[in-house]
């Protein structure tokens, strides 16, 4: 984000914009791919307009499970992509050092 702040007013507005249409996908892909998932393995029967009791608890522990997974791998990216930047500060460094 850094790299944004050297931008231009009007690029890092488009830039912004851009990225905000993109967690919007992200979060819409997201919450159907939660609801296919639950509704295909919780739902069976159509004979009713309501869901029964069993199809309501294997959606809600179904969705709950389905969020927290979501949840844990961003914590992973998120250590990733520390862990990778880390790294490359100590490369930097390590190559500074060693020019001087």
């Amino acid at each position: 984000m850094e790299a944004v702040q050297g931008l231009p007013p009007h690029q890092q507005q488009a830039f912004m914009k851009n990225l905000e249409q993109m967690q919007m996908k992200d979060s819409l892909t997201m919450y159907n791919n939660l609801v296919e998932r639950c509704f295909e393995g919780c739902v069976f029967s159509f004979r009713s307009k309501v869901l029964d009791s069993s199809e309501i608890s294997c959606i809600e522990n179904c969705a709950g499970r389905y969020v927290k997974m979501t949840q844990r791998v961003g914590l992973r990216f998120a250590e990733h992509q520390a862990m990778q930047q880390k790294r490359a500060a100590d490369a930097a460094a390590a190559a500074a050092g060693g020019t001087v």
